[in-house]
């Protein structure tokens, strides 16, 4: 018998570059969270999909316009084979499951096993080898049929890996919540009945643990009630709890969760506020997110916090000692950044971006509400704040998924905005943004630019791991933020915070070239040792706490064995 307590279900987990099952935030934020536990010795064990063909390949022309690729990668290099199989029945038809091992190895060598769920076998057809190839690719029956797998049948395929001691179902967002049916199956089995009860309801809630990541009701996933009956063995099992799963005809993914799961959270203090008013009658707490520090730490800081900070990476909260680290090694650590970052511009792009010139970075997912434009509402006051005060760069990065025609639209226009600003202000959009560019971008830049729509950013962790390499944010008050910015002490907030206030652009770009062209800029260029004590800070107060280590120990008191 497996040793697992905890059971992590993620639709994606962001390991490795090498492993492109993963599309950006919410993929990430897994992999870190498996990675925290292997440091810490949680006994957990995570389930995902395979994604064979990846999320995609992004290219972009020279107007902008991305152009979509499958990603082929060798599955048996990266991962491991496991003989266990399952199935689960899709549209009446047996669907045979493997998984695919990767072991997370913490610092003291703990390891987390991974399992990649995969329908590719000869014995299932042709469509229904596809259904793990692509990240949030298909239609709503094919999204179906991947949470069906990732929930129901991932639950299955632990119980034949021997992992029969599992205490807590976390559920990273509510693609997997299916399986809270799988465990009142169980449970009504071992009374002898083939019905649900409401102790088989309340023994679910027991055991789940869900964490809700999204603060608009559309971006839950829900479908038709007549493509579950066509689709789902469990149709019947949901059309008796339709009361406490389904919302206005539909099986709701979060619904689903939210009803049968014992702890419930938001990943944000504001975030969880938020997910309240949005499901009123149901207790949210609220957990904030946080990054890895040793994975989002660029080698040249790693070392010297080797140096000066030994332990850092079993313990990131003594991160708050650097307030000790000289400012010229400050410097120097980010100085290498820095030029590891205009190395990789320039090789990608053969644009030659100087070391000595203020460069603020924006990498996002390319979406309406994360305003990556917002910075080029006036590209005239820009260019004269960077004649004024001192020069400026510009990194961009950030893919659309490939159904979001406003998110492409937004990089063709931040493409021609960046462009229109040449050579006052050099630009560059590094195309096909993963783990490894994340890194080096957070890592290198002077400043980390983030301008959502209120109150549309659950938490965000880009700017995190800026901090943990001394990168001061410049930032909406939403998400993280609001937690993470003391003014002009960790960085600086654009516009106000406040429950009345309204999303307006005009105001938060003046506010955004307001604050660079009086404070930030005049900092940077003519009082150097003032910004790194700023940079400090943002290692020392917002390294220290927005990190994995913290953020998994909240849940193991929270939620895991509470």
């Amino acid at each position: 018998m497996n040793s697992a307590k905890v059971a992590y279900f993620s639709m994606e987990i962001a390991l490795q570059k090498t492993v492109p099952t993963y599309s950006g935030g919410l993929g990430v934020l897994a992999g870190d969270t498996v990675r925290a536990a292997a440091d810490l010795r949680v006994p957990m064990v995570a389930v995902t999909l395979l994604h064979r063909k990846g999320y995609f390949r992004q290219r972009l022309d020279r107007e902008g316009t991305q152009h979509e690729e499958p990603v082929k990668w060798p599955v048996e290099k990266y991962l491991q084979e496991s003989p266990a199989r399952t199935a689960v029945t899709i549209e009446g038809r047996t669907v045979h499951i493997r998984s695919w091992r990767f072991d997370v190895t913490g610092e003291s060598g703990f390891q987390v096993p991974v399992y990649f769920l995969d329908t590719c076998l000869p014995e299932n057809s042709p469509d229904d080898r596809g259904l793990t190839d692509h990240l949030y690719g298909g239609d709503e029956r094919y999204r179906l049929c991947q949470e069906i797998i990732l929930g129901l049948g991932g639950f299955k395929m632990l119980r034949e890996l021997g992992h029969s001691g599992i205490g807590k179902f976390h559920l990273n967002e509510g693609h997997s919540s299916l399986l809270a049916l799988e465990v009142m199956r169980e449970e009504a089995a071992k009374q002898g009945r083939t019905t649900i009860s409401e102790d088989d309801i309340a023994a679910a809630r027991e055991r789940c643990v869900f964490t809700t990541h999204t603060p608009v009701p559309a971006g839950h996933d829900q479908f038709s009630l007549d493509l579950v009956s066509r689709v789902c063995e469990y149709c019947f099992d949901i059309a008796a709890l339709k009361d406490i799963i389904c919302y206005e005809g539909r099986l709701n993914m979060t619904y689903l969760a939210l009803n049968l799961s014992g702890y419930v959270n938001g990943v944000a203090k504001r975030h969880g506020e938020v997910s309240q008013l949005m499901f009123a009658g149901y207790m949210i707490d609220s957990i904030t997110n946080g990054v890895h520090a040793a994975t989002w730490t660029s080698p040249s800081f790693r070392r010297l916090y080797d140096n000066y900070i030994p332990g850092w990476r079993e313990n990131p909260l003594s991160l708050r000692y650097a307030l000790n680290i000289p400012d010229d090694e400050i410097l120097s650590a980010h100085g290498r950044a820095k030029k590891e970052l205009l190395d990789v511009v320039e090789e990608n792009s053969r644009i030659a971006l100087n070391t000595d010139v203020f460069t603020i970075g924006f990498a996002r997912r390319a979406t309406a509400y994360k305003r990556a434009d917002l910075l080029f509402h006036d590209r005239e006051r820009l260019r004269a704040i960077a004649s004024k005060v001192g020069p400026l760069q510009l990194i961009f990065a950030g893919k659309a998924h490939p159904r979001d025609e406003g998110g492409k639209d937004l990089i063709r226009r931040v493409f021609g905005s960046g462009n229109e600003l040449s050579p006052d202000i050099l630009f560059v959009y590094l195309e096909d943004y993963d783990m490894e560019l994340g890194r080096i971008i957070t890592s290198g830049v002077d400043l980390w630019l983030n301008t959502p729509e209120p109150p549309l950013e659950a938490s965000g962790t880009s700017g995190m791991k800026a901090a943990m390499n001394g990168v001061p944010s410049l930032s909406i008050l939403d998400g993280w933020w609001i937690e993470g910015c003391l003014e002009g002490i960790t960085g600086w907030s654009i516009g106000e915070d406040g429950p009345a206030r309204e999303v307006d652009g005009s105001k938060d770009a003046l506010s955004l070239y307001h604050t660079l062209e009086n404070t930030i800029l005049p900092l940077f260029y003519e009082n150097r040792k003032g910004y790194v004590e700023v940079m400090k800070n943002a290692i020392a107060l917002n390294g220290s706490f927005f990190n994995t280590h913290r953020m998994l120990q909240e849940y193991v008191l929270k939620a895991y064995f509470r």
